[in-house]
């Protein structure tokens, strides 16, 4: 959001109130004097202005939870049944579940916060590229600013008007350039300790569902186990997902369980293959 923020509220601009609330988010004219010298332009000033609340889409920590329970869940299920079917020993297949857990998890944890942080770091120096045109050339900036809002569709004298009142103030004009150019929140870049954290500890979680019986039984009822544990997790993700998402419950769930039944059968038949051609 705008950190600083004011509202263009003329005649003229009518017309085109709905287009510049979607391109410049609640632009207005602070009131003047001196005891609104220290305007409130935080975000949750400009929170308290919008019709409805959004999660958080940009974090990352969700997604990377998300990914992560599925990834956890997925690929360790194949691999147990992929394991099982080549080697049956109990001791094999939880050998191979540790592993694949502890494994997948660091590395998911490890790819996360590495790609958040090159992200953060690219959306960085495309900013500082914006900071220090603002400041050197703002008459073009201004041009290319009234330019968008033209394309948006208010008309060429609202669209100025507006383009200069942003640039009354260099930060709120980094910010508009950010979301009108880059499409991002130069304040919400990402977490990527978060996302990392949040995605070793899910990509775990799932990966611990299909290896659970492996701790207390063996053989094809271990195997049964886990497969049925596996489509159950799965479709329980994929329901909370269609929850999250106001999507078919039905269709998500479904979604989800099949690519997990697909990755069981290719590791389970490669696996047979293999203990077969071995043994």
């Amino acid at each position: 959001m705008i950190e600083r923020s004011r509202r263009v509220r003329t005649d003229d601009d009518a017309t085109a109130a709905g287009t510049v609330v979607a391109m410049s988010a609640d632009v207005a004219d602070p009131p003047s004097g001196p005891d609104h010298d220290d305007h409130d332009h935080s975000h949750s000033a400009v929170h308290g202005h919008m019709v409805h609340r959004h999660r958080d889409v940009t974090g990352g920590t969700i997604r990377a939870a998300v990914f992560g329970i599925s990834d956890g869940l997925v690929s360790n299920v194949a691999l147990i049944l992929g394991v099982a079917a080549a080697a049956s020993t109990r001791e094999s297949v939880l050998v191979a579940g540790v592993a694949g857990l502890l494994a997948g998890s660091a590395s998911m944890a490890a790819g996360e916060y590495v790609s958040m942080k090159a992200q953060a770091e690219l959306v960085e120096r495309e900013l500082t590229i914006e900071r220090i045109s603002i400041a050197k050339q703002p008459e073009m900036e201004e041009r290319e600013l009234a330019a968008i809002y033209r394309a948006r569709g208010a008309d060429a004298e609202t669209a100025r008007r507006i383009a200069d009142q942003v640039h009354e103030n260099p930060d709120v004009a980094l910010d508009v350039h950010a979301r009108e150019e880059l499409g991002v929140d130069p304040d919400e870049t990402g977490n990527p300790v978060g996302a990392s954290l949040s995605s070793f500890i899910a990509f775990a979680f799932g990966a611990l569902i299909p290896l659970f019986p492996w701790f207390f039984s063996e053989g094809n009822g271990a195997v049964i186990a886990s497969a049925v544990l596996g489509l159950v997790a799965a479709a329980t993700v994929g329901a909370v997902l269609a929850r999250f998402t106001e999507r078919s419950m039905i269709r998500t769930a479904s979604r989800q369980m099949s690519w997990a039944v697909v990755a069981c059968v290719v590791t389970w038949v490669i696996g047979s293959w293999l203990g077969t051609a071995i043994g």
